[in-house]
């Protein structure tokens, strides 16, 4: 069984009050400041681009996939661009399946898989998209390939031949 005194009680009450107050002005004081960014009436837009190309799009995940080949993944070339047979062509990847339509996360009309040629070595490439007698070029970049069989006399983590 537990004892509650008398001053214990008061002051836990005196705490909750004055948090309370405090809240109460800082809210008040949030209220009454003046507002100093009021739009007077709507933003112009960028004017939209004629044409681009990209390899693969950003998510809310990663931040950093546009023009970035990514190894054991799906790649995916995308291009906003308006002309007869749209065609994607790099001297690093491969295309297929084309598809068009409007894509999530970029603006983009046309799209096909992207599949990196065998042997290509790490570095930056251009990525091309030709619609009728437009282009339109970016470069990408292709990371290191990651090691692909363990070193002989390799330490093997978790197996215990480490233990002592």
């Amino acid at each position: 069984m537990s004892v509650v005194r008398l001053k214990d009680a008061k002051g836990a009450k005196v705490r909750k009050t004055l948090v309370f107050v405090a809240a109460a002005v800082i809210g008040a004081t949030g209220l009454a400041a003046p507002a100093t960014a009021q739009s007077t009436g709507p933003t112009p837009s960028p004017a939209p681009s004629a044409g681009s190309v990209q390899l693969n799009v950003n998510t809310a995940i990663n931040q950093t996939l546009v023009d970035k080949y990514v190894r054991d993944a799906p790649n995916v070339a995308l291009a906003k661009c308006e002309g007869a047979a749209p065609a994607f062509s790099s001297p690093a990847l491969t295309f297929a399946n084309y598809t068009l339509g409007p894509f999530m996360g970029a603006d983009a009309n046309i799209s096909a898989d992207a599949t990196l040629k065998p042997g290509t070595a790490a570095g930056t490439y251009p990525l091309t998209v030709t619609c009728g007698d437009k282009s339109y070029s970016t470069r990408f970049s292709v990371p290191a390939a990651q090691v692909a069989k363990v070193p002989s006399g390799a330490a093997k983590a978790g197996d215990g031949s480490m233990a002592g």
